[in-house]
């Protein structure tokens, strides 16, 4: 991410205005990492958060590859440099941090840190990360360290920022799991009363039916017909509910592995071939990720039960810092213009409503007997 040294006003301004851009707490922590890195020249920049349980909640890395990463293992714990800057809440500055007496090593596939810089990030008096960069790409003094008095200093300016933003991200979280709290309330709420609704009357109708069975056969096919049309209406409310809870899976799998999971289950389940890639997909926000997710559902959704489509092809690429979502089928297909004309049909508004609430965008292509593809395109962050 880095590709040199940036130096003054402009630089710092520059990594200042990259932190207060983000709400995600991820993606702030990833834009702290980088613009540290990027603004003090290192090889390498990392931030933990720490847990209460002597590890860490999140830690973010930049210099370092996915697979350098994977190799390296397991989150590391409050020991040796990150305990000193997370208890004593004092900056750290290192010639060679192997020849510390706190160091206590590191995994075999861990890169080699020699000078090192780090400093504590404060909320008040709370620490609440640990910010550090090693390797400056620079010439070492004989036995001292690169990294200088005027690189802490500005270290410290970008914490005192970073806590500010990572604090404002903290908030808007918070909030927003306090809003999904109660939509989850009120949507539970609706289940209940919709689908228990549906479920009685359906119980009642197939009770008739059982009584009508013997002594008027036509009668209780009659009944039996309306119990099948009961049990897709309490499907449909199911599904209605279910759809508006963002799925645990985006969080701990991505939007990629999410998506192919899903696809894998639904060509399975289904007669018709659905297939997926995915490539050079960066992680989104997100909410971008939620609305990519949520109209692929809707656009599969589609074409599997209304356009009697033989294949389903999805694809999510980059675009930029973004993503593009394509979901082609070769089914009926139908007339945009007569849909936009109707008003709200397959759930193309919803599809429109939600590429557009997270600075997106929708297209439609279909026409009788060519098929459909629903196109969508999200700017990443």
């Amino acid at each position: 991410m880095s590709h040199g040294p940036r130096s003054g006003l402009a630089a710092v301004s520059s990594a200042l205005l990259a932190m207060s851009r983000h709400l995600e707490v991820r993606d702030v922590l990833k834009t702290i990492v980088a613009s540290a890195r990027e603004l003090l020249d290192a090889q390498y920049a990392a931030l933990g958060v720490p847990d209460d349980h002597g590890g860490f909640a999140q830690f973010v890395v930049d210099g370092v590859s996915d697979e350098q990463w994977k190799a390296i293992g397991p989150l590391p714990r409050q020991h040796g440099i990150l305990a000193a800057m997370l208890h004593d809440a004092k900056p750290e500055r290192l010639a060679d941090v192997r020849k510390d007496p706190r160091f206590e090593g590191w995994p075999s596939a861990h890169p080699d840190l020699a000078d090192f810089l780090g400093l504590p990030i404060r909320d008040g008096d709370e620490v609440i990360g640990a910010l550090f960069l090693a390797n400056k790409n620079c010439q070492k003094p004989e036995g001292g360290c690169g990294f200088t008095e005027e690189d802490e200093e500005l270290l410290g300016i970008l914490a005192q920022h970073a806590a500010i933003a990572l604090t404002n991200a903290r908030l808007y979280e918070r909030s927003r799991e306090l809003t999904i709290a109660e939509e989850r309330s009120r949507l539970a709420h609706e289940l209940h009363d919709a689908v228990s609704q549906k479920l009685f009357s359906l119980r009642l109708t197939a009770q008739a039916a059982a009584a009508l069975i013997d002594r008027d056969p036509a009668r209780a096919k009659g009944e039996m017909q309306q119990v099948a049309g009961l049990a897709a209406e309490a499907a449909d409310e199911l599904r209605a509910a279910v759809v508006e809870l963002r799925p645990a899976a985006l969080d701990e799998d991505g939007l990629v592995a999410t998506l192919r999971t899903q696809i894998q289950v639904l060509d399975r389940a289904h007669s018709a071939r659905v297939t997926f890639s995915g490539h050079r997909v960066r992680a989104l926000p997100a909410a971008q990720e939620e609305a990519v997710l949520r109209v692929a559902q809707e656009a599969l959704h589609n074409a599997l039960r209304h356009s009697g489509a033989e294949h389903v092809d999805v694809t999510l690429d980059r675009r930029g810092a973004g993503a593009v979502l394509r979901v082609t089928d070769d089914g009926s297909g139908f007339d945009p213009r007569a849909v936009r004309r109707a008003g709200r049909h397959l759930g193309l508004v919803s599809m429109r409503d939600r590429a557009g609430g997270v600075g997106g965008r929708l297209a439609v292509e279909s026409a009788p007997g060519k098929g459909t593809t629903i196109e969508m395109e999200v700017p990443g962050g």
